[in-house]
């Protein structure tokens, strides 16, 4: 049973909408795409397991996607946590391709693509550190000792796996993705005792979703822009022009001769990715592009949006919470 689905990290999100915002000629467009397209093949990886996981019974297995949670000082993250009261499964997923050398004098994986050899940190180190964290989050929170898997999955379908005749572990506890229902189903042969009853299920189950924290990227930080940097206006939802114009009640796009009432919407949205998740009526006119007060408080008004204060004093919380 699924339990927390897998959704669009935030951090997609702000660095599609800095891709938005950012002038077409700046020269940190390059970085931005190349990270959102890294960030979208993971995302894509990851995704990519939910199908052998989907033959997994729901009555006894409980699935938790994209998981961070506070181990001391320090949040770790799992991609993908299978929970069932005989043992619980890490799965670390990887969407990369080429043929990969796991190299265990040295710890590092080495992909060769191209004729070119690329260093990535060791994925089995990273689902080590992830096995070491949540079993001293478990203790923490006084849940009885079980056994932790982890796997590394390997989602790209062109991808192969290598590494030196004695590095046995490599065969134990890395697999490419169409070899996971197997894996699985070895792990439900191994393990057969219970070490968690029903009760201590829904109660760790419950508490890893009220402490699971999603990670919040400073999007403008990262890639050392500012504000006045990027583009603001309202974005046409056809053709992407920017600024659409404000005529007799609707948004009215010069390009591609569209009209809509309500392209601000995603406007907003990108102004709270980017920005903040609150906004007054004259920072919402100097981003909307907006000269008219009364405007502009329409506008934030039909969104429905909740707010604080009155008057010149309101500001509007762009995120329901």
């Amino acid at each position: 049973m699924i339990i927390k689905k897998r959704e669009i990290p935030l951090h997609i999100k702000k660095l599609q909408a800095l891709l938005r915002r950012t002038p077409p000629n700046h020269p940190k467009i390059p970085a931005i795409k190349e990270t959102l397209a890294k960030r979208l093949a993971g995302y894509r990886g990851e995704n990519s397991i939910d199908y052998p996981l989907s033959f997994l019974p729901e009555h006894r297995y409980f699935i938790i996607h994209d998981l961070r949670l506070l181990h001391n000082i320090y949040y770790f993250q799992i991609d993908s946590l299978v929970i069932s009261q005989n043992f619980i499964l890490l799965l670390e997923v990887k969407n990369i391709a080429g043929t990969l050398f796991f190299d265990p004098s040295f710890n590092q994986l080495i992909r060769t693509l191209d004729e070119k050899e690329d260093r990535f940190p060791d994925p089995l180190i990273q689902t080590q550190r992830q096995e070491f964290q949540l079993r001293e989050w478990l203790q923490t929170h006084k849940f009885p000792d079980i056994p932790l898997i982890s796997f590394v999955v390997i989602s790209h379908p062109q991808a192969i796996i290598r590494t030196t005749p004695e590095n046995k572990k490599i065969a134990q506890k890395v697999s490419h993705l169409d070899a996971l229902p197997g894996k699985l189903q070895h792990l439900n042969n191994s393990y057969q005792d219970e070490k968690y009853s029903e009760k201590e299920i829904k109660k760790l189950i419950r508490l890893i979703l009220k402490q699971h924290t999603p990670r919040e990227a400073a999007i403008l930080e990262q890639f050392q822009l500012t504000k006045k940097e990027l583009l603001s206006g309202v974005q046409c939802p056809n053709c992407t022009y920017l600024p659409m114009k404000r005529i007799h009640g609707n948004w009215f796009c010069p390009t591609c001769l569209i009209k809509t009432k309500n392209a601000h919407f995603d406007a907003l949205t990108d102004y709270s990715l980017l920005f903040s998740t609150t906004i007054t009526n004259s920072e919402a006119m100097d981003f909307l592009q907006v000269a008219s007060p009364f405007v502009c408080n329409r506008l934030l008004h039909s969104t429905s949006f909740s707010y604080t204060g009155s008057k010149k004093g309101r500001t509007y919380f762009l995120i329901e919470g």
